[in-house]
């Protein structure tokens, strides 16, 4: 719509109620702060026709007036890098001022819900203290704000986040990741779904931060510290410098835990493949941090399997979940991000205990052997895909599969090659993997330390 009324093409939106913030901060966002619009009282989704009559009858004064009348013109506005705001905050000794602090933060939206360490100017210089990138440069433009997130900034957050400056590389090479047009960050960060950052760190680095890759690698608790503070740092980020607040561009339906903070190192020692950041194309002595984007969580529990056929069944029972948007979501064809005109395809992550590897390892299994026989067997009836997804895009997308209207119970492969299940080895011992449902595809960056 942003686009059209640039043009000249006048346009109203029917905007929900409890979305009315968000509209008004995309469409500064877009370029066209007053984009007009009109309200009813609820979104249309799950209503027939003749529920959505009346709605629209009842807003159709106001969406006549307002798209017949001419729209403010706008200047153009021009992005500056600025350095981070100071501000003073007192009290009646230092735990009173950190008190205040974090109840004014929050109050501005600017916190996750826990506690946060102050960020002091001596903090941040701390942080940034070795870094050869100037603290002005930006790192990336981060969506959905468009958010100029400078290596300043992002030590800001890191710090509080409880981060320490050996941290700060692999923060620098995440943001790296989200900002690239693949990870799609607008559609993932301003969704009503509840898709969290994932963060996997690989290479030297890992043992040298001390990043969990075994027990309870995703938390909670002391082994898991450096992997906590990593993965809240960049919640903070997509917030703070990417603008994504809850309510305020992160329209999360319900929200999850996932969301405050994951991040994990691969067990190299316990995996039989080459190490997770070599197959994306590093050196093996080079440090890589790769960020997913997830739906959700599912458990791969087998403690009896003892060849692959029988861990991948339990696993392909996890993957076949149709009530995650990512799974056969293929039939609409290609995805896209309006912004980065970039294709993309979704991909979920099989994380694999060393239990399951040690298995895997025994019978000369293959990343791509898991990846075929999970495509092969990860499949689900045609018509229970086809219901939740758009069918005229499937008719539009794939017309050399329009005979599946006519066999219904069609076994359907619930992603679109092999290539999209990617694996990895983290987590102690014990015969529990974790599927993870993804949403677009994950990004690489190398780790300058």
């Amino acid at each position: 719509m942003a686009e059209l009324e640039k043009v000249g093409v006048p346009t109203v939106a029917f905007v929900a109620q409890s979305f009315e913030k968000d509209w008004q901060a995309s469409a500064r966002v877009f370029g066209v702060k007053e984009l007009p619009w009109t309200t009813v009282p609820r979104p249309f989704v799950g209503l027939d026709a003749e529920d959505i009559y009346p709605l629209v009858d009842a807003a159709f004064e106001t969406l006549v007036k307002r798209l017949t009348q001419p729209m403010a013109q706008e200047a153009a506005e021009k992005q500056t890098v600025l350095p981070a705001e100071v501000i003073a905050v007192e009290g009646e000794d230092r735990y009173a001022a950190l008190e205040h602090m974090n109840r004014m933060f929050m109050d501005q939206g600017w916190g996750d819900g826990f506690p946060l360490w102050a960020p002091t100017r001596e903090r941040v210089d701390t942080m940034l203290r070795g870094m050869k990138r100037a603290p002005s440069q930006t790192v990336a433009v981060l969506a959905p704000g468009k958010g100029l997130a400078t290596v300043e900034k992002i030590a800001v957050n890191a710090v509080m986040a409880g981060c320490r400056p050996e941290h700060l590389p692999v923060l620098i090479a995440a943001v790296e990741a989200i900002g690239d047009p693949r990870f799609m960050m607008r559609n993932v960060a301003m969704s009503t779904g509840a898709h969290a950052p994932l963060m996997i760190v690989s290479g030297p680095i890992v043992d040298k931060l001390g990043i969990n890759t075994g027990r309870c690698a995703l938390g909670p608790g002391a082994p898991s510290e450096v992997n906590t503070v990593l993965g809240r740092a960049i919640r903070l980020i997509y917030m703070n410098l990417g603008h994504a607040y809850p309510g305020h561009m992160d329209l999360d339906t319900l929200g999850s835990p996932t969301k405050y903070s994951m991040c994990l190192g691969e067990n190299m020692d316990a995996s039989p493949w080459e190490p997770f950041h070599v197959e994306k194309g590093f050196e093996r002595e080079a440090s890589v941090v790769t960020m997913f984007t997830t739906y959700a969580l599912s458990e791969v529990e087998d403690n009896y399997g003892t060849i692959p056929q029988a861990i991948l069944n339990t696993t392909a029972l996890s993957a076949c979940n149709a009530g995650v948007k990512s799974v056969g979501y293929w039939l609409c064809g290609w995805r896209a991000d309006p912004d980065a005109r970039v294709q993309v395809k979704d991909k979920h992550l099989l994380i694999v205990c060393p239990v399951h590897a040690a298995v895997y390892k025994k019978a000369g299994w293959s990343k791509q052997a898991i990846r075929d026989y999970l495509y092969k067997h990860a499949r689900m009836p045609f018509a229970q895909l086809i219901a939740k997804t758009e069918a005229a895009a499937f008719r539009k997308s794939h017309p050399h599969l329009q005979w599946l209207w006519d066999s219904p119970q069609t076994l359907i492969p619930i992603l679109e090659t092999p290539d999209c299940f990617e694996i990895m080895v983290a987590g102690g011992m014990g015969g529990r993997s974790t599927y993870s449902y993804g949403a677009g595809e994950p990004v690489s960056r190398l780790i300058e330390q």
